[in-house]
């Protein structure tokens, strides 16, 4: 089975998605019915709806989104980690099998968040049922999640879009040493999405991303990568085939094993799907 591993579902609210008040082309409905074709042109079998929104209503929209759509395999959904309840709200939503996994777009927090004793508290409380994390940070956030991995060895990280490399100013240094360190905790995948928007919109060449994926493939390796296409975003700054197309034709001469686990393998085994 082929697995997009990260896309996103909303029904349009100005007040509620002000962050995309730059992104005109986002401004509407995006629901499974829009991206399935995509799906089926691209020869993609399922996906794995991650939160956009910040609340527990967002959760609940996803699950019953999943209910009448059979593309999506799992979600990621939202709960307020840092919650003295957490135990009890995770106990509370751990009836919906298709929940696979929590995120927070800690992107959108000041620096040391990652490190709160509260939030801390929260991821750990994730491995008894099984919930994956997915972690949504820019490059510039990397050096407090290379300590964030490293105090939770035995649950299930995956950094996504490759922690939002600045592709448009070709800084790749500091982001790459912090990746390798990233990568030695052997708990940790790595999403291939999300990188067009961290290039100059629609202004982007292909060979921009392959230092980056270079070094992704050579830290993470065939094991902890998986395809995503964040899917409706990514629309912000080219297509659905194009980003696919970018990665297969980087990995032409892959053997077919590995083209497997990136394309579906490697989620389905990351997120029990």
């Amino acid at each position: 089975m082929t697995i997009d591993s990260h896309v996103h579902f909303w029904k349009y609210d100005k007040k509620r998605d002000a962050w995309m008040k730059d992104m005109k082309v986002l401004q509407q409905d995006y629901l499974p019915e829009h991206l399935s074709l995509n799906l089926k042109r691209n020869e993609i079998d399922g996906c794995v709806a991650v939160q956009a929104d910040q609340s527990e209503l967002e959760t609940r929209f996803l699950v019953e989104l999943a209910k009448t759509h059979d593309i999506i395999k799992g979600v990621v959904g939202w709960l307020d980690l840092s919650a003295d309840n957490i135990e009890e709200q995770l106990q509370h939503f751990s009836v919906n099998e298709i929940i696979k996994g929590y995120r927070h777009v800690v992107q959108a927090e000041p620096a040391g968040f990652l490190l709160k004793e509260n939030f801390l508290r929260g991821i750990s409380a994730l491995k008894k049922y099984n919930y994956t994390y997915d972690v949504l940070i820019y490059h510039h956030q990397l050096p407090d999640a290379v300590k964030f991995v490293e105090k939770f060895p035995d649950q299930k990280l995956v950094i996504d879009h490759c922690a939002k490399p600045d592709i448009k100013n070709k800084e790749i240094t500091e982001w790459k040493k912090y990746m390798q360190e990233i990568s030695r905790q052997q708990n940790v995948y790595c999403k291939l999405s999300g990188l067009f928007t961290e290039a100059a919109w629609r202004g982007w060449s292909v060979n921009e991303f392959y230092p980056y994926l270079d070094v992704v493939f050579e830290y993470f390796g065939a094991d902890r990568l998986m395809f995503g296409s964040d899917w409706p975003v990514i629309l912000v700054s080219g297509m659905y085939v194009q980003w696919k197309s970018l990665l297969e034709n980087y990995m032409q001469n892959f053997d077919a094993e590995t083209k497997e686990k990136i394309f579906g393998l490697n989620a389905i085994q990351f997120y029990n799907l």
